[in-house]
């Protein structure tokens, strides 16, 4: 029991602090980022951009449920499942393909897709 719970915490501390720092931190080093843009960087950059998108559904939908709330298997919640999970799937494979040359994003895309890839599962689960 004490296993189960400590893993919710992990997971809660990674959802809820881990990655909108990993976001924010990525998209400082971007800024700062003398380097050529090249094909890697630019994948990495669709990627990361894609996860960011799936972070910023990720905030509004919170915001919509403490403001509105949702029923259970509520249609719209569901479609907002579905579109959290894509884009941070997609936001991974790009990730991916940008991995293999040294960028800024290098290793941020592909951490903040499938942080945000777990929020969306665990968050679905828990319907």
């Amino acid at each position: 029991m004490v296993a189960i719970e400590s893993i919710v915490v992990i997971l809660g501390i990674s959802m809820y602090i881990a990655m909108p720092v990993v976001l924010v931190w990525g998209w400082v080093r971007w800024s700062k980022c003398t380097q050529p843009r090249t094909v890697f960087s630019t994948l990495s950059l669709i990627g990361f951009t894609l996860a960011t998108a799936s972070g910023l559904l990720a905030i509004f939908t919170i915001f919509y449920a403490f403001a509105i709330g949702f029923r259970y298997y509520d249609p719209p919640l569901l479609r907002i499942y579905r579109w959290g999970l894509l884009l941070s799937l997609s936001g991974f494979l790009f990730a991916i393909s940008g991995v293999w040359r040294s960028n800024p994003l290098r290793w941020h895309a592909p951490a903040g897709a499938v942080g945000m890839f777990l929020f969306w599962f665990v968050a679905a689960s828990s319907e």
